[in-house]
């Protein structure tokens, strides 16, 4: 089993930036993919970043491609989202997710953390 904490979210305005942070613990067997997603009310779950467990492979939805940047720290376990020029359409719930394959889709995910709460104002 694997788990995932993610940390970090918050009330920002518009312009501004947040970091966030993903804790990974439990057992990962072979490489694996981590990735972070969002999900408006109303909305469905939408592909954010992802990162293979080397670094060789990133992703970016073409949403948030020259703002957002994610990286990882495997001697920590961690995965982060470096956020810039937060927009109020970025509002949402960010999750972080563990994958064995490179998938931008949910079901492509087989672990998730609780979701933390980023809030852009205008």
């Amino acid at each position: 089993q694997v788990q995932l904490v993610e940390s970090g979210g918050g009330l920002v305005q518009a312009g501004g930036s947040l970091k966030l942070s993903c804790l990974r613990s439990g057992r990962t067997f072979g490489t694996y993919v981590m990735a972070w997603f969002r999900q408006a009310p109303g909305k469905e779950r939408e592909f954010l970043a992802l990162i293979t467990w080397n670094g060789s492979t990133i992703r970016y939805a073409d949403s948030v491609k020259g703002r957002f940047s994610i990286t990882r720290d495997n001697a920590k376990a961690m995965v982060y989202l470096q956020m810039n020029r937060l927009e109020p359409e970025d509002t949402a719930v960010y999750y972080c997710a563990v994958a064995t394959g490179v998938g931008i889709r949910p079901p492509d995910y087989d672990y998730w953390g609780q979701g933390t709460q980023v809030t852009v104002s205008s």
